[in-house]
């Protein structure tokens, strides 16, 4: 049974909290404790006051973490809301954006004021103050590439962190939250966004086809960056399941990375590998395809299954009953699989968090 209870400065707490619906992927999940965050002097009232002995988790819109079924933390949930212009030039526009906004209303809303850069970002599912964990991407486009900064709470030293975008030390689906997790919680994040509609990035994929469609329907030759989001968003409708009705956390494995030696020897035995070149004579190889080739389209280990469109994404079929133990089961079956075909090593994706709220960086740990 869960406990709400509110502090002086309105901040909701919850004792025994059920968090199952809060991830994605709908494992079954309790929580020892709950604090939802609406603004930024909550988050500061709270660690001034609180006598809480156990670790704090920070958990935003549970689109990509793997939860235990028993969660002995207290949870942090920043739900702050707003999106302000601060700087605005005939070519850019600078907006500041809290973290509980809903990232892919966000992009809809950019595009609809006429500021464009997060199109190719469109129907990643999530909560802004958690992109820059993830340095989330797609279709040729990183949160790097559009952010300014972040501001973040150092929990450690209870101090606010005004981060620019090199403190922040992306890589691929990499940063310094993510290196160092339930250490920094973001309440805003600043973002550069351009105002020329004729500027589009559309290489990737399907996705300047199906733009064109769009502009032919308006008797355009020239693509915009709205064309661009609606077919990202079409493509990814196609290809991936609605976490509302067939719970998944997105990809669930990294593109591995490999050496352009190795990808010309695969190439030689399957020339249909799907590669992309990457710099230091490395090649960037399609997880999905190698999963689909070591014949795991639609398999697994049940109740957790790769979807029939898009291997790279484990769905569970057992919803808010499914636990951790049901994911590990199914993500080792596949990881070793595509080594024994490939001798090529998939790396999880989402966030694993165990029991005592720590991450975990390896097999399944309790």
């Amino acid at each position: 049974m869960t406990t709400a209870l509110s502090s002086t400065c309105g901040t909701q707490y919850q004792h025994s909290h059920n968090l199952s619906a809060a991830n994605t992927m709908a494992l079954a999940c309790t929580a020892d404790s709950v604090v939802t965050l609406t603004n930024e002097a909550q988050l500061e009232a709270f660690m001034a006051t609180t006598q809480e002995s156990q670790p704090l988790f920070v958990l935003s819109g549970g689109s990509n973490v793997l939860l235990p079924d028993q969660l002995h933390a207290t949870v942090l949930r920043p739900k702050m809301l707003g999106i302000t212009v601060t700087a605005q030039t005939p070519d850019y526009v600078d907006i500041e954006v809290m973290a509980g906004e809903d990232w892919h209303d966000l992009v809809v809303y950019t595009i609809d004021q006429g500021w464009y850069g997060l199109e190719n970002l469109a129907l990643i599912p999530g909560l802004t103050g958690a992109a820059p964990v993830q340095n989330i991407g797609a279709y040729g486009v990183q949160l790097e590439d559009r952010l300014q900064y972040v501001r973040a709470y150092h929990l450690p030293s209870q101090t606010w962190h005004h981060l620019d975008a090199a403190d922040c030390q992306f890589g691929y689906r990499d940063s310094i939250f993510k290196r160092t997790p339930n250490t920094w919680l973001i309440s805003r994040v600043g973002l550069r966004l351009h105002t020329d509609a004729t500027h589009v990035l559309a290489s990737y994929g399907d996705v300047q086809t199906v733009a064109h469609t769009y502009a032919k329907q308006q008797e355009r030759t020239q693509i915009t960056p709205a064309d661009v989001m609606q077919a990202i968003i079409d493509i990814r409708q196609q290809k991936l399941p609605d976490p509302k009705r067939l719970p998944n956390c997105g990809s669930f494995f990294q593109n591995p990375i490999i050496s352009q030696n190795q990808f010309i020897l695969l190439q030689a035995s399957y020339p249909n590998i799907v590669g992309y070149p990457m710099p230091e004579s490395t090649v960037k190889v399609a997880a999905g395809w190698l999963i689909e080739q070591a014949g795991l389209k639609g398999g697994g280990v049940e109740p957790i299954i790769t979807h029939q469109k898009q291997a790279l994404v484990l769905t569970n079929h057992r919803p808010y009953l499914a636990t951790q133990a049901d994911v590990a089961a199914a993500q080792d079956y596949i990881i070793s699989c595509v080594y024994e075909k490939f001798a090529i090593t998939l790396v999880r994706e989402p966030v694993w968090v165990n029991a005592s709220g720590k991450i975990g960086h390896g097999e399944y740990e309790v």
